[in-house]
């Protein structure tokens, strides 16, 4: 399902995530964003579907990111600075907030304006929850990519809440969607931030876009 890596990448990037990682700055709207002097990679997701978890998961820092079980906690590009080689963005969640419409279409405004138009975007990381599968808010995203051919991955998270049968179901049907997608990359992602699984896959994945 994922994509195999030699334990030299394994080890480069578990070096990577182990060194430095340090929260940068919120951007609230397209002018505060950073120089774009290094490679850049964006965390996209509906709201509560454990974007934040998987980051400190992936630095093993607990408070790197915010976490929160109210949705919509994140509400701006949070950019965090991984060893001076790679910038991780953490975007606001799409979908179901408890905030104002108003307020919802202005954080979905600035993720598709940062998407469309940032040069050193590399990918964009869609995480999709193991129990829902793709929405209809999941592949609204993906087509927009596809418009702007900026390359995106599917990475599923909590796959420790669902059986073993089920995430073969989910996975093989989103699997088969990602096959009318042009900027969609194959192959899927499973992980899980509570239990670690894939975690070190995923490491080796965002190192190689590293400068």
């Amino acid at each position: 399902m994922s994509e195999e890596f030699s334990p030299a990448e394994l080890e480069t990037a578990r070096k990577l995530f182990a060194g430095p990682c340090d929260f940068m700055l919120g951007v609230a709207a397209l002018k505060q964003l950073p120089t774009a002097d290094m490679p850049e990679i964006a965390f996209a997701g509906r709201s509560n579907v454990g974007k934040s978890s998987l980051v400190n998961a992936l630095t093993g820092r607990k408070t790197l990111a915010k976490t929160s079980n109210t949705p919509g906690r994140t509400q701006q590009l949070n950019y965090f600075n991984l060893g001076g080689g790679l910038y991780m963005v953490d975007m606001p969640g799409y979908g179901y907030a408890k905030v104002s419409k108003t307020q919802r279409d202005q954080w979905t405004q600035l993720i598709f304006d940062y998407l469309r138009g940032r040069p050193t975007l590399q990918c964009v990381f869609i995480l999709i929850d193991a129990r829902h599968g793709l929405k209809d808010t999941d592949i609204e995203l993906m087509k927009m990519l596809d418009t702007a051919a900026v390359q995106y991955r599917i990475i599923l998270t909590k796959t420790d809440k669902v059986k073993r049968e089920e995430l073969e179901k989910v996975s093989n049907k989103i699997t088969a969607t990602l096959k009318k997608h042009p900027a969609a990359f194959p192959k899927l992602l499973p992980t899980s931030a509570h239990k670690g699984a894939g975690l070190e896959e995923f490491r080796a994945v965002l190192a190689s876009y590293a400068a």
